[in-house]
């Protein structure tokens, strides 16, 4: 399912608008992006857990040489399902 059928499911369930459902979706968004930049996290209980993950520096080829290189450390975003979800598409 992409962004659109997404919004189309969401206002036929809801019985609301499509754009406003998009806004909806596109501030959600957003939050969470900005929330996840400030290094802090977005917990929706039994959904899932937004967060930072950290990721050390390591060791790497570079492709077309096969030469060595570092890698450098970096933050990449996280979630983890919660228990409710997970149960859900068991």
């Amino acid at each position: 399912m992409n962004k659109s059928e997404l919004i189309n499911v969401i206002a036929k369930k809801a019985d609301i608008k499509k754009t406003t459902v998009e806004q909806t979706l596109n501030t959600f968004m957003s939050v969470v992006t900005h929330t996840l930049a400030n290094n802090d996290s977005v917990v929706l209980a039994g959904f899932g857990n937004f967060s930072v993950k950290k990721r050390a520096k390591r060791k790497g080829r570079h492709p077309q040489t096969g030469e060595p290189i570092t890698i450098a450390a970096s933050k990449i975003p996280g979630f983890k399902a919660g228990k409710s979800f997970k149960n859900a598409v068991r």
